[in-house]
């Protein structure tokens, strides 16, 4: 059971909107911010219960906004396919109970895609390497999704490095969460986490991430994006620094 005080569900509308907020500015980090966040205040479990709805939903509307899906398809159907059979197996970690060890996991997560955003040099794979390289790349995001709820590691960095134009990344990326989120849901409702009060505040969650969207959008338009983004990338690390040490003290 999920706390359901209204401190509690203040505090989940707030982080969903505060995700959508920076996935409007971005691109990106709706379930990395909403795993984050929400992994301080209940178990990783039920915070990746509860991403569901609303990461499926943002992430659906930006993969059908752009105007290459089939194509993107082609090219990245084995990565897709290899990050859903490494989400399978992943989700038993983190149903498994052991909030400490799913809680440092997600914190070296969020440390390694802050950190790497952050300072590391733009890379560039050339075509030939695709064939094996995506779905290496697609089982360790699908291992990495299962344990921590976090989708952005390596896929992230990896669609990043294959040269597509802005509009194309953002499909991709679209392509990768939807994907990464369909087979989370699976794989957390094989292991039966999705009881009724977290199907209830997930539905609900839609609402303040789409506005955070929708605002975020807005943002975009007046505030420098790149600076924006410098300065979540940062929160970031910070939150994953607290999450990886918090079993320790």
């Amino acid at each position: 059971m999920i706390d359901l005080s209204p401190a509690m569900l203040v505090a989940a509308s707030a982080t969903f909107f505060a995700a959508g907020l920076v996935k409007g500015v971005t691109g990106m980090g709706l379930p990395t911010v909403a795993m984050g966040v929400l992994g301080t205040l209940v178990s990783p479990l039920a915070a990746a219960s509860l991403l569901i709805a609303p990461s499926f939903v943002t992430n659906v509307w930006q993969l059908f906004a752009g105007p290459n899906f089939a194509p993107l398809l082609r090219r990245l159907w084995p990565m897709m396919l290899a990050v859903v059979a490494g989400t399978m197996p992943g989700t038993a970690w983190i149903a498994g109970g052991d909030t400490r060890t799913t809680t440092t996991f997600l914190g070296i997560a969020l440390i390694i895609y802050s950190s790497y955003t952050l300072f590391a040099r733009q890379i560039s794979f050339p075509p030939r390497i695709e064939s094996w390289l995506s779905p290496l790349i697609g089982g360790i995001t699908g291992l990495v999704t299962g344990g921590t709820g976090v989708f952005v590691i390596p896929a992230v960095p990896y669609l990043q490095a294959l040269g597509l134009s802005k509009e194309d990344l953002v499909q991709a990326l679209g392509l990768s969460f939807t994907i990464s989120t369909v087979a989370l849901a699976i794989g957390l409702g094989a292991h039966g986490a999705f009881q009724g009060d977290r199907l209830a505040i997930s539905a609900l969650a839609v609402i303040p991430a789409l506005a955070g969207m929708w605002a975020g959008q807005h943002v975009r338009s007046r505030i420098s994006p790149p600076v924006f983004r410098r300065g979540f990338l940062v929160c970031l690390l910070l939150l994953g620094c607290e999450m990886a040490t918090r079993p320790m003290l």
